[in-house]
C-alpha cells in the first residue's frame, strides 16, 4: 500500500506545481526579462531514489502539460526533459563522501546550503538555458536571450529557495 500512497502523493504534487504554475505564477514577470518557472519545482524535488526513466516520463509529461496550456510547440517539453536527463548526473556530481542514504531526499535542511545551491543552479540555468535557446532559434539575438537566462535562472531559484524554506521539513536526526 505504501507503493499507491507514493505514487498519489507525487500525482498531488504534479498537481500543486503545475496548477499553481498556470494559475498563478506565470503571470509573475520581471522586467519583462526574468519568468518564474514554479514547475520545476515538482522535478528538481523528486525523491533522489527515483529511477531515471521514471523521471524522463514525468519530466515530458509536466513539459507537455504546459505546452498544452501556453501553446509552446513543445519547448517545456524538450527543456524539461533535458533536466530529468541532466538530474542524475548532476546528483552523482554532487554525492556526498557517504553517498545517498536511501531516506534521502533533495531538501536544503538535509542536504545543506552549498549543495543545495549548486544543485539548484546548475539544472535551472541548464534548463533555461534549453528553454530560451530554442525559443530564439538563432543566435540573433543572444544578448537579450542571455539576460533572459540569467534573470530567470536567478528568479526561479530564488522562488523555488522560498518554497524549501517555507514547506519542506527540517529533519533534526542527522548532524
Amino acid at each position: 500500500m505504501s507503493g499507491l500512497r507514493f505514487i498519489l502523493v507525487q500525482a498531488l504534487r504534479f498537481i500543486i506545481y503545475g496548477g499553481l504554475h498556470v494559475l498563478l505564477i506565470s503571470r509573475l514577470v520581471l522586467f519583462d526579462l526574468g519568468w518564474c518557472f514554479f514547475y520545476l519545482g515538482f522535478l528538481l524535488f523528486l525523491p533522489i531514489a527515483t529511477p531515471i526513466v521514471v523521471q524522463l516520463l514525468v519530466s515530458f509529461a509536466i513539459g507537455l502539460a504546459m505546452d498544452i496550456f501556453y501553446d509552446t510547440g513543445g519547448l517545456h517539453a524538450a527543456a524539461a526533459v533535458l533536466l530529468g536527463f541532466a538530474r542524475p548526473w548532476v546528483l552523482r556530481l554532487l554525492t556526498p563522501r557517504d553517498g545517498y542514504d536511501s531516506a534521502d531526499a533533495v531538501n536544503v535542511h538535509q542536504m545543506g546550503w552549498q549543495w543545495f545551491s549548486v544543485y539548484l543552479t546548475l539544472l535551472v540555468t541548464l534548463h533555461h538555458a534549453a528553454f530560451f535557446l530554442l525559443e530564439l532559434g538563432s543566435f540573433r539575438h543572444i544578448g537579450i536571450t542571455m539576460g533572459k537566462i540569467l534573470v530567470s535562472a536567478l528568479f526561479t531559484s530564488l522562488v523555488l529557495l522560498i518554497v524549501q524554506l517555507l514547506f519542506f521539513p527540517v529533519r533534526r536526526g542527522r548532524q
